[in-house]
């Protein structure tokens, strides 16, 4: 006679691991999504590079160049930004995945959320990396430029480091320009109210200029150009939140819940 606590153990562990071999195939299906982009793009790597470096190449001064400090940095440099334009690119379905993965756990009304969600989000990610590529890097590089030319220091930078400051740039006002998503998420949880958020808009204002101050080349112009879009953004997902959430009426969470 089988043990009914022993069959459950079982069904429970089955269950398990039918959900750690789905979320490898998900996870599979988004590497070789960025894959397949990835080797279309490669060819063009080192155009990609040139693309990347350019607001800094036309601020740089007269003869002015990058250099090359590792002996593979001249090819593996425009490869890891090549990967990274390969993410951005296939995003849209990797973010599918993690979304195939997790729906049979939501209830219809959070379904109905994903798709606004998915696509705002990428959106916004997309316009905070173009801010940062078209109006925070020439800045930046024009005001370095400025602060060096007294010094008479000469204005170069190794490839693999400037690498990695455009990267840092563009999470920040990646995730900065999230921001209203975030705040919109917040109250349609039902963690925060819009009155909460009014409240607490002194501290987000010090916390943007904090967050910056971490982030930025340390003058003050640069802490500017992150800090005031941020607190910008804040002030739109609070307008955001008053327009669009709307609190749903307990029979509604009900009848959701037991579909």
């Amino acid at each position: 006679m089988s043990d009914p606590q022993h069959n459950q153990h079982e069904g429970t562990e089955e269950t398990f691991i039918s959900h750690l071999v789905e979320l490898r195939d998900r996870i599979i299906r988004a590497g070789i999504a960025v894959i397949v982009v990835f080797i279309g793009l490669v060819y063009w790597a080192p155009d990609i590079f040139k693309l990347l470096a350019r607001p800094l190449m036309q601020n740089l001064p007269k003869d002015g160049k990058m250099i090359v400090t590792d002996v593979t940095g001249s090819f593996f440099v425009p490869m890891k930004v090549t990967m990274m334009v390969a993410f951005v690119i296939a995003l849209p379905v990797v973010l599918y995945q993690i979304w195939a993965f997790v729906a049979p756990g939501l209830y219809q009304h959070e379904k109905r959320l994903v798709a606004p969600l998915v696509v705002s989000s990428y959106s916004l990610f997309l316009c905070g990396m173009a801010f940062a590529y078209f109006v925070v890097f020439p800045t930046i590089f024009r005001v370095m430029a400025h602060y060096n030319a007294p010094l008479g220091a000469e204005m170069t930078t190794d490839i693999d480091n400037y690498l990695s400051f455009v990267l840092t740039m563009f999470l920040a006002f990646g995730v900065t320009f999230e921001v209203p998503i975030v705040v919109v998420l917040l109250v349609r949880m039902g963690v925060l109210t819009v009155k909460k958020l009014k409240e607490i808009r002194p501290y987000v204002i010090v916390g943007a200029f904090v967050v910056s101050a971490v982030v930025t080349p340390p003058d003050v112009f640069s802490q500017l150009i992150l800090a005031v879009p941020l607190i910008v953004l804040y002030e739109a997902g609070i307008i955001a939140a008053r327009l669009f959430v709307s609190k749903p009426t307990p029979a509604a969470d009900s009848s959701e819940a037991a579909n």
